[in-house]
């Protein structure tokens, strides 16, 4: 008699397995990132010098924080700010694939036994542990256990499959793989995640329900499914992001393409390399053997791949140059932010480090606007005055989206140190902001003042109010700087500066008296207009100042952590 097959209990257990499966992959992945997520960032910068060290870094970075999507992102930040060029990012890219592999070999050892003890000692480090550490490996350890009860609830839902003879003889005429890559593809574009289809794929194989060929197959067909994931994130986004996306599917589609006619051959090297269970026999080999062989060919078509392509990256950058072109902002309202992804934002660590750029992108827009000040508030026209006045609607507008961005950060789940950085770095980008603000308003009615009555600056006192200009300039470029690098020596710079610029004021104030009694038929309103312009001139310092001890700051409290954990 035929077995009869529970197909709702079947599809529940099914269902059910998957949806605690991703739910535990999202948490170990959401901790890896949260605790990772600066470290990574760092690797990134520093060895993506060459094409072989950025696969090294793309590979390490994914497989730590389990999201090439993440990466991917972080690398068109790096693109995007001239860090990185785009035949670099290629590397990084190819290397993320490799890393994605490192889920497959996880979930490919038989380890389900010990899901719930996992799941166990998980929650307790959650639960009984007040350090803020703990609690997130405890998350990691919780979500690994659920991943894998999750697999072996899904194990248990299929098993009845192995003696279904209906299901036996669908998948025996499975022999179309163009059909199979196409079914796994639109499966892993559906729930977003090629991890998940791997995990799927490889419980199919542990109840010996699908062969290596097969499942090789699926395999091929979710790495060019989870390359929808980078072109959603992609929509609405510059350029760069796009291209990125586009090196992604390129990549993947081209290697499926290469390795289609070869997946018999690529079976027998997985099967080669991968340990046998000799003593088995029939399915009990196949359950056995297959999920093992799976995770190897995985990792080999990956790594293959790479190997073929990493040798034309220069051709991938000309192809995705030549299909997304550069287009060309017009009009002064055309900018925008440029780094604030809103992929970023389940990454703190990173969005933070995207909002830092984003600041000082905005610095470089208001280090023009002061450049410009001197010459249009002493000497300049009206039109001049308008110039410098319409400068600051660009410094506005990235600061509306850093201020928006900084918000929706801080409803994510921060570290004590990650919200102390928010903070600082909106009082960073305030003080940026009032920069613009005093150029557009202050000075600029000052320059006014001057048409006004007919005011002319003496070259004496220009030369002086030069010299307190160009150290104003100067500690604006600096802090900028020390911004850019996180660099509190750089910062430092600037807050010791702060005698100097005071004497060449108190040296201009002296000045400005002593014209004050000179036979001048204006000398009143000049000696106001003069005072006011080296007031804002002292005060523009002042705020690079403030930045400056917004730098300087965490590393003075880190080094008091340190000497306080000496201590004890």
């Amino acid at each position: 008699m035929e077995p009869t097959l529970d197909t709702g209990t079947m599809v529940v257990g099914l269902l059910g397995g998957l949806a605690i499966f991703l739910f535990g992959l999202d948490q170990l992945t959401e901790m890896l990132k949260a605790t990772a997520g600066t470290r990574m960032r760092d690797l990134l910068a520093r060895i993506t010098t060459n094409r072989f060290k950025g696969v090294l870094a793309g590979g390490v970075t994914t497989a730590v924080i389990q999201s090439s999507s993440v990466t991917t992102v972080l690398v068109v930040g790096f693109v995007s700010a001239g860090l990185m060029s785009l035949q670099q990012s290629i590397g990084v890219i190819m290397g993320a694939e490799i890393g994605t592999t490192v889920t497959a070999q996880i979930i490919a050892f038989k380890v389900t036994q010990y899901a719930l003890v996992a799941v166990i000692i998980g929650f307790v480090m959650q639960f009984f542990f007040s350090s803020e550490t703990m609690k997130r490996y405890g998350v990691m350890v919780l979500g690994l256990g659920l991943v894998f009860y999750g697999m072996n609830m899904m194990g248990d839902a299929t098993r009845p499959l192995r003696t279904y003879q209906p299901f036996i003889d669908m998948l025996a005429q499975m022999d179309n793989r163009v059909l199979t890559i196409l079914m796994s593809a639109t499966f892993t574009a559906l729930i977003q995640s090629s991890s998940a289809t791997t995990g799927v794929i490889i419980v199919l194989a542990s109840q010996g329900l699908i062969s290596l060929e097969q499942g090789i197959a699926l395999v091929l067909g979710a790495n060019i499914g989870t390359c929808v994931t980078a072109l959603l994130a992609s929509i609405g986004k510059q350029r760069q992001a796009l291209r990125a996306a586009l090196i992604h599917v390129t990549f993947n589609v081209s290697g499926v393409l290469i390795w289609f006619n070869f997946i018999d051959q690529l079976a027998e090297f997985a099967r080669w390399v991968s340990p046998a269970a000799i003593e088995l026999t029939g399915v009990d080999r196949l359950a056995a053997d297959t999920p093992r062989q799976i995770a190897n060919a995985h990792t080999l078509f990956n790594v293959s791949n790479t190997l073929i392509f990493i040798w034309f990256t220069g051709v991938f950058a000309w192809w995705v140059t030549k299909l997304v072109p550069e287009k060309r902002p017009t009009g002064p309202s055309a900018i925008e932010p440029r780094f604030l992804d809103k992929a970023l934002l389940e990454t703190p660590a990173l969005a933070l480090n995207a909002a830092r750029m984003e600041i000082v992108r905005m610095a470089e827009h208001v280090l023009p606007m002061v450049k410009a000040s001197t010459q249009a508030v002493v000497s300049g026209t009206h039109a001049d005055l308008d110039h410098v006045r319409d400068m600051d609607e660009e410094v506005d507008i990235l600061h509306k989206g850093i201020v928006k961005y900084l918000g929706q950060i801080s409803r994510m789940k921060l570290t004590p140190r990650e919200t102390e950085q928010l903070y600082d770095y909106l009082g960073v980008a305030t003080h940026f902001e009032n920069m613009g603000d005093m150029v557009e308003t202050d000075l600029v009615h000052v320059g006014r003042n001057r048409l006004r009555h007919n005011v002319t600056v003496s070259d004496e006192t220009r030369e002086i109010l030069t010299q307190l200009w160009e150290k104003v300039l100067w500690s604006l470029e600096t802090v900028t700087e020390a911004v850019d690098r996180s660099d509190p020596a750089i910062a430092a710079k600037v807050i010791s500066a702060k005698e100097e610029v005071n004497a060449i004021a108190e040296q201009l104030s002296e000045r400005l008296v002593t014209r004050l009694v000179a036979e001048d038929p204006h000398r009143t309103s000049t000696y106001r207009i003069e005072s006011q312009i080296v007031e804002h001139f002292k005060r523009i310092y002042y705020f690079s100042k403030r930045v400056a001890k917004l730098v300087v700051q965490p590393d003075v409290i880190e080094s008091a952590i340190k000497a306080r954990k000496s201590a004890a």
